[in-house]
């Protein structure tokens, strides 16, 4: 019974282990309230992201620095399917515009076999192109000098020597005539 007054000591000497002298136990008790009051006053997420830092251990530096990793890595995650959305995208208007290139021909290529299903459109038509005429007709044919597809003449007195024979033929010919 003399020893109420004592702290209890084990075999070691020392203290019990988690026994701390009363007066730094309500010291710690005060600053543990005072950090839930103040733990209140933070945002959530800064809450979070403060306890994650504790768990991992990990500075500020060390934190940003994977933030950064991490938002690369969903850029570049991101980056290729976005190009081929784009290119599609791209391909996809340009195989429209095609559509209606190859819509606005059709509609004249119909337009043209309807002119063409009459009988007298037909016979104008190779009347002007293949120059048919009917049985008794006489046609007659005026040339004129543009229509005339007659290649000109070099002039002989250009200066320039006629070429016959193969391209060996007029090198040697050039070769030997001092050109």
């Amino acid at each position: 019974m003399a020893d109420r007054g004592r702290t209890r000591t084990r075999r070691g000497g020392g203290r019990a282990r988690g026994s701390a002298p009363r007066d730094l136990r309500s010291s710690q008790r005060t600053r543990r309230s005072g950090d839930r009051r103040s733990a209140l006053r933070r945002p959530a997420a800064a809450k979070r992201a403060a306890s994650a830092a504790r768990v991992l251990g990990m500075s500020t530096t060390r934190r940003a620095a994977v933030v950064a990793i991490v938002v690369c890595a969903l850029a570049f995650t991101i980056a290729v399917p976005l190009r081929t959305y784009l290119s599609q995208r791209a391909e996809v208007a340009e195989q429209e515009a095609r559509q209606e290139q190859l819509q606005q021909q059709v509609e004249r290529l119909e337009q043209r076999k309807a002119e063409l299903s009459d009988p007298a459109q037909v016979e104008a038509e190779a009347r002007r192109r293949l120059r048919y005429v009917m049985p008794g007709e006489t046609p007659y044919i005026v040339q004129l000098p543009e229509d005339s597809a007659a290649e000109p003449e070099p002039a002989q007195g250009d200066g320039s020597p006629q070429r016959h024979g193969a391209w060996y033929e007029q090198l040697w010919n050039g070769v030997t005539e001092g050109e």
